[in-house]
């Protein structure tokens, strides 16, 4: 793999008749792109991932109106798992793009810096933190890829709260805040998109934390119920059961 960035100006063009045996990947910051095709350029607009399959003509530069080009970018060679991520619309042969959200768009900003900060590093695992972090890019991108199974972003973000701290407050209406959304908008939208209520979501995660904790450590089992945000133990108990058949001892003990 190897990842960089290029804030480049006019006369920035490079040409390779055959491509590369690698796949390139390019995340526009700022300025404007082209990618010369056989029929009308693709136009890489500020927010833009661009995706250029191995053996694809390479034929890109500046765009001529505005000369100036900032991107991220990274060739690499996928690891197996990564290639249903890969699989983005066509906008021409061999060239596919997409157009995240802003929100979206800002992820995969940071998951490329990283992954070019990490790439420089003199850490010893400096190249696998760089190969997770394109990872991670290309995770949010999948996130933006209509043939993909799609969440709305303001869900995300209700998502990423829970994720973050589930003992916090997650009732319906600060998760419908968080998304910049009414209340009941919320609810039917999230259950339209995740096929549950938001408060089944909050439950099965907390639930499903609770289970990894019970079986990779000893705390007992009114400690975890309070970890995972169930601050009455019977209560967590009664939950647990229903979610997996099991109370939590008996499922420590299988």
């Amino acid at each position: 793999m190897l990842a960089g960035e290029f804030a480049e100006g006019p006369g920035y063009a490079t040409y390779r008749s055959r491509g590369t045996t690698d796949w390139l990947l390019v995340h526009t910051l700022g300025g404007r792109g082209r990618f010369g095709t056989a029929r009308a350029d693709v136009i890489a607009s500020p927010g833009t991932t661009t995706l250029i399959q191995p053996g694809t003509l390479h034929d890109y530069g500046v765009e001529p109106q505005l000369q100036d080009w900032h991107f991220l970018f990274a060739h690499f060679h996928p690891r197996s798992d990564w290639l249903p991520l890969l699989d983005w619309p066509a906008v021409a042969p061999g060239i596919l793009q997409l157009r995240p959200s802003e929100q979206t768009a800002e992820r995969i900003t940071g998951s490329l810096a990283e992954c070019v900060r990490f790439q420089r590093s003199v850490l010893p695992r400096g190249e696998l933190l760089s190969l997770n972090a394109l990872e991670a890019a290309l995770l949010w991108c999948d996130t933006q890829n209509p043939s993909a199974a799609q969440i709305d972003d303001r869900l995300l973000r209700a998502i990423e709260l829970v994720d973050r701290d589930l003992t916090a407050d997650l009732e319906v209406s600060r998760l419908a805040r968080a998304s910049n959304l009414s209340t009941s908008r919320f609810a039917h939208l999230f259950r339209t998109q995740l096929g549950v209520t938001p408060q089944q979501f909050v439950e099965r995660r907390r639930l499903d934390a609770a289970c990894r904790l019970l079986e990779l450590t000893t705390r007992p089992v009114a400690a975890v119920g309070a970890q995972v945000g169930f601050t009455n133990p019977l209560y967590f108990s009664t939950r647990f059961r229903r979610h997996t058949g099991l109370t939590p001892t008996q499922y420590r003990r299988r």
